[in-house]
Protein backbone atom coordinates (compact mmCIF):
# COMPACT_ATOMS: atom_id res chain seq x y z
CA UNK A 1 0.00 0.00 0.00
CA UNK A 2 1.27 3.47 -0.92
CA UNK A 3 0.02 6.98 -0.34
CA UNK A 4 -2.33 8.11 -3.07
CA UNK A 5 -0.40 11.27 -3.94
CA UNK A 6 2.83 9.28 -4.33
CA UNK A 7 1.16 6.85 -6.74
CA UNK A 8 -0.25 9.77 -8.73
CA UNK A 9 3.13 11.51 -8.89
CA UNK A 10 4.87 8.33 -10.04
CA UNK A 11 2.25 7.95 -12.75
CA UNK A 12 3.21 11.35 -14.13
CA UNK A 13 0.07 13.26 -13.13
CA UNK A 14 2.05 16.13 -11.57
CA UNK A 15 4.43 16.86 -8.73
CA UNK A 16 3.44 15.39 -5.38
CA UNK A 17 2.40 18.81 -4.10
CA UNK A 18 0.09 19.35 -7.09
CA UNK A 19 -1.31 15.86 -6.62
CA UNK A 20 -2.13 16.72 -3.03
CA UNK A 21 -4.02 19.80 -4.24
CA UNK A 22 -6.02 17.65 -6.66
CA UNK A 23 -6.96 15.29 -3.81
CA UNK A 24 -7.99 18.08 -1.43
CA UNK A 25 -10.05 19.72 -4.19
CA UNK A 26 -12.05 16.53 -4.77
CA UNK A 27 -10.65 15.74 -8.19
CA UNK A 28 -9.52 12.20 -7.36
CA UNK A 29 -11.67 9.08 -7.10
CA UNK A 30 -10.59 5.63 -5.90
CA UNK A 31 -12.92 2.74 -6.79
CA UNK A 32 -15.65 5.29 -7.51
CA UNK A 33 -15.30 7.10 -4.17
CA UNK A 34 -14.07 10.70 -3.94
CA UNK A 35 -10.95 10.87 -1.76
CA UNK A 36 -10.04 14.11 -0.01
CA UNK A 37 -7.72 12.75 2.69
CA UNK A 38 -3.99 13.15 2.07
CA UNK A 39 -3.20 10.13 4.23
CA UNK A 40 -5.23 7.74 2.06
CA UNK A 41 -3.36 4.69 0.78
CA UNK A 42 -4.06 2.59 -2.29
CA UNK A 43 -3.07 -0.83 -3.57
CA UNK A 44 -2.02 -1.81 -7.11
CA UNK A 45 -5.52 -3.22 -7.69
CA UNK A 46 -7.37 0.00 -6.85
CA UNK A 47 -8.93 1.94 -9.73
CA UNK A 48 -7.88 5.60 -9.60
CA UNK A 49 -9.42 8.44 -11.62
CA UNK A 50 -8.10 12.02 -11.79
CA UNK A 51 -10.48 14.60 -13.27
CA UNK A 52 -12.50 11.71 -14.66
CA UNK A 53 -9.53 10.13 -16.44
CA UNK A 54 -8.41 6.64 -15.35
CA UNK A 55 -4.88 6.53 -14.00
CA UNK A 56 -2.45 4.02 -15.37
CA UNK A 57 1.17 3.55 -14.44
CA UNK A 58 3.38 4.83 -17.21
CA UNK A 59 6.95 3.75 -17.67
CA UNK A 60 9.07 6.48 -16.11
CA UNK A 61 11.18 8.30 -18.68
CA UNK A 62 13.82 11.01 -18.38
CA UNK A 63 15.25 13.30 -21.05
CA UNK A 64 17.97 15.95 -21.19
CA UNK A 65 17.09 18.65 -23.70
CA UNK A 66 19.02 21.61 -25.13
CA UNK A 67 16.28 24.23 -25.22
CA UNK A 68 16.55 26.78 -28.03
CA UNK A 69 15.53 30.42 -27.69
CA UNK A 70 11.96 31.23 -28.60
CA UNK A 71 10.46 28.09 -27.08
CA UNK A 72 8.10 27.92 -24.10
CA UNK A 73 9.00 25.64 -21.17
CA UNK A 74 5.54 24.09 -21.02
CA UNK A 75 3.40 21.32 -22.49
CA UNK A 76 1.02 23.75 -24.22
CA UNK A 77 0.62 27.46 -24.97
CA UNK A 78 -2.57 29.48 -25.43
CA UNK A 79 -0.82 31.64 -28.04
CA UNK A 80 0.17 28.61 -30.12
CA UNK A 81 3.88 29.27 -29.65
CA UNK A 82 6.28 26.36 -29.83
CA UNK A 83 6.68 24.44 -26.56
CA UNK A 84 9.41 22.07 -25.44
CA UNK A 85 7.32 18.90 -25.77
CA UNK A 86 6.93 19.64 -29.49
CA UNK A 87 10.47 18.28 -29.81
CA UNK A 88 9.33 14.89 -28.47
CA UNK A 89 6.57 13.73 -30.86
CA UNK A 90 7.73 10.11 -30.50
CA UNK A 91 7.18 10.04 -26.73
CA UNK A 92 3.81 8.57 -25.73
CA UNK A 93 4.29 9.29 -22.01
CA UNK A 94 2.97 12.57 -20.59
CA UNK A 95 6.29 14.28 -20.03
CA UNK A 96 6.70 17.82 -18.75
CA UNK A 97 9.66 20.13 -18.03
CA UNK A 98 11.35 20.12 -14.64
CA UNK A 99 11.13 23.80 -13.77
CA UNK A 100 11.41 26.25 -16.63
CA UNK A 101 13.71 28.40 -18.69
CA UNK A 102 12.52 31.77 -19.95
CA UNK A 103 11.30 32.13 -23.53
CA UNK A 104 14.58 33.71 -24.65
CA UNK A 105 16.86 31.63 -22.39
CA UNK A 106 18.63 28.62 -23.85
CA UNK A 107 20.31 25.58 -22.38
CA UNK A 108 19.83 22.46 -20.32
CA UNK A 109 16.29 21.46 -19.42
CA UNK A 110 15.10 18.13 -18.02
CA UNK A 111 11.79 16.56 -18.98
CA UNK A 112 10.16 13.58 -17.29
CA UNK A 113 6.92 12.01 -16.13
CA UNK A 114 8.39 11.23 -12.71
CA UNK A 115 6.57 13.72 -10.51
CA UNK A 116 8.41 12.73 -7.34
CA UNK A 117 11.86 13.30 -8.82
CA UNK A 118 10.71 16.54 -10.46
CA UNK A 119 9.61 17.81 -7.04
CA UNK A 120 12.98 16.91 -5.52
CA UNK A 121 14.87 18.71 -8.26
CA UNK A 122 12.72 21.84 -8.25
CA UNK A 123 12.44 22.42 -4.50
CA UNK A 124 15.11 24.89 -3.31
CA UNK A 125 15.64 23.09 0.01
CA UNK A 126 17.34 20.22 -1.81
CA UNK A 127 20.09 22.48 -3.16
CA UNK A 128 20.65 21.06 -6.65
CA UNK A 129 23.07 23.44 -8.33
CA UNK A 130 22.21 25.06 -11.65
CA UNK A 131 24.94 26.86 -13.59
CA UNK A 132 24.25 29.65 -16.08
CA UNK A 133 26.42 31.70 -18.40
CA UNK A 134 25.18 35.24 -18.98
CA UNK A 135 26.29 37.90 -21.41
CA UNK A 136 25.71 41.20 -19.63
CA UNK A 137 25.99 44.89 -20.28
CA UNK A 138 28.81 46.36 -18.26
CA UNK A 139 32.13 45.34 -16.77
CA UNK A 140 31.61 43.85 -13.27
CA UNK A 141 33.57 45.38 -10.42
CA UNK A 142 34.57 43.81 -7.11
CA UNK A 143 31.56 45.26 -5.31
CA UNK A 144 29.11 43.73 -7.78
CA UNK A 145 30.79 40.33 -7.64
CA UNK A 146 30.83 40.36 -3.84
CA UNK A 147 27.15 41.27 -3.78
CA UNK A 148 26.28 38.31 -6.01
CA UNK A 149 28.38 36.02 -3.82
CA UNK A 150 26.69 37.34 -0.70
CA UNK A 151 23.13 37.31 -2.04
CA UNK A 152 20.88 39.81 -3.79
CA UNK A 153 17.50 41.08 -2.60
CA UNK A 154 14.91 40.53 -5.31
CA UNK A 155 11.13 40.72 -5.00
CA UNK A 156 11.51 41.50 -1.31
CA UNK A 157 13.57 38.46 -0.35
CA UNK A 158 17.23 37.58 -0.25
CA UNK A 159 18.73 34.98 -2.56
CA UNK A 160 21.24 32.46 -1.32
CA UNK A 161 24.89 33.20 -2.10
CA UNK A 162 25.88 32.43 -5.69
CA UNK A 163 29.11 31.08 -7.09
CA UNK A 164 30.40 33.67 -9.55
CA UNK A 165 33.17 33.66 -12.15
CA UNK A 166 33.87 36.38 -14.71
CA UNK A 167 34.68 34.43 -17.89
CA UNK A 168 35.57 37.32 -20.19
CA UNK A 169 35.25 41.06 -20.66
CA UNK A 170 35.04 43.20 -23.79
CA UNK A 171 36.00 46.74 -22.84
CA UNK A 172 35.41 48.05 -26.37
CA UNK A 173 31.78 46.87 -26.39
CA UNK A 174 31.27 47.28 -22.65
CA UNK A 175 30.05 43.70 -22.18
CA UNK A 176 31.06 40.68 -20.10
CA UNK A 177 30.37 36.97 -19.79
CA UNK A 178 29.63 35.75 -16.27
CA UNK A 179 29.15 32.22 -14.93
CA UNK A 180 26.65 32.05 -12.10
CA UNK A 181 25.72 28.97 -10.04
CA UNK A 182 22.60 28.94 -7.84
CA UNK A 183 20.42 26.24 -6.32
CA UNK A 184 17.11 28.12 -6.19
CA UNK A 185 14.80 28.52 -9.15
CA UNK A 186 12.77 31.67 -8.58
CA UNK A 187 11.02 33.36 -11.46
CA UNK A 188 13.61 35.14 -13.67
CA UNK A 189 16.06 34.79 -10.76
CA UNK A 190 19.37 35.02 -12.62
CA UNK A 191 18.23 37.98 -14.70
CA UNK A 192 16.91 39.78 -11.61
CA UNK A 193 20.07 39.10 -9.61
CA UNK A 194 22.31 40.51 -12.32
CA UNK A 195 20.00 43.44 -12.96
CA UNK A 196 19.93 44.05 -9.21
CA UNK A 197 23.68 44.68 -9.18
CA UNK A 198 23.59 46.80 -12.35
CA UNK A 199 24.48 44.18 -14.97
CA UNK A 200 21.50 43.77 -17.34
CA UNK A 201 21.40 40.39 -19.10
CA UNK A 202 21.67 40.33 -22.89
CA UNK A 203 21.82 36.53 -23.33
CA UNK A 204 21.40 33.68 -20.88
CA UNK A 205 22.15 29.97 -21.13
CA UNK A 206 21.92 27.18 -18.56
CA UNK A 207 25.06 25.08 -18.92
CA UNK A 208 24.67 22.57 -16.10
CA UNK A 209 21.99 21.02 -13.92
CA UNK A 210 23.63 19.24 -11.00
CA UNK A 211 26.34 17.07 -12.54
CA UNK A 212 24.65 17.02 -15.96
CA UNK A 213 25.99 19.09 -18.85
CA UNK A 214 24.90 19.73 -22.42
CA UNK A 215 27.95 17.88 -23.75
CA UNK A 216 27.75 18.09 -27.55
CA UNK A 217 23.99 18.54 -27.88
CA UNK A 218 23.03 21.30 -30.31
CA UNK A 219 20.01 23.50 -29.64
CA UNK A 220 16.86 21.47 -30.18
CA UNK A 221 18.56 18.13 -29.58
CA UNK A 222 17.93 15.76 -26.67
CA UNK A 223 19.02 12.45 -25.21
CA UNK A 224 17.55 9.99 -22.74
CA UNK A 225 19.14 9.90 -19.31
CA UNK A 226 20.83 6.67 -18.27
CA UNK A 227 19.58 4.76 -15.24
CA UNK A 228 22.71 5.57 -13.24
CA UNK A 229 22.27 9.28 -14.06
CA UNK A 230 18.70 9.24 -12.74
CA UNK A 231 19.88 7.52 -9.55
CA UNK A 232 22.72 10.00 -9.15
CA UNK A 233 20.34 12.95 -9.61
CA UNK A 234 18.08 11.61 -6.88
CA UNK A 235 21.02 11.00 -4.56
CA UNK A 236 22.45 14.45 -5.23
CA UNK A 237 19.16 16.12 -4.38
CA UNK A 238 18.67 14.18 -1.16
CA UNK A 239 22.28 14.47 -0.07
CA UNK A 240 22.14 18.23 0.07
Amino acid sequence: MERLQKVMAHAGVASRRKCEELIVNGKVYVNGICIRELGAKVSPNDKIEVNGVPLYKETLVYYLFHKPAGVISAVSDDKNRRVVVDYFPHVSERIYPVGRLDYDTTGLLLLTNDGELAQLLMHPKYHVDKTYVAKVKGIPNDKQIKQLRYGVKIDGKMTSPAKVTVLSTDYDKGTSRIELTIHEGWNHQVKKMLMGVGLPVMKLKRERFGFLTLENLAAGQWRALKKNEVSKLRQEALRK
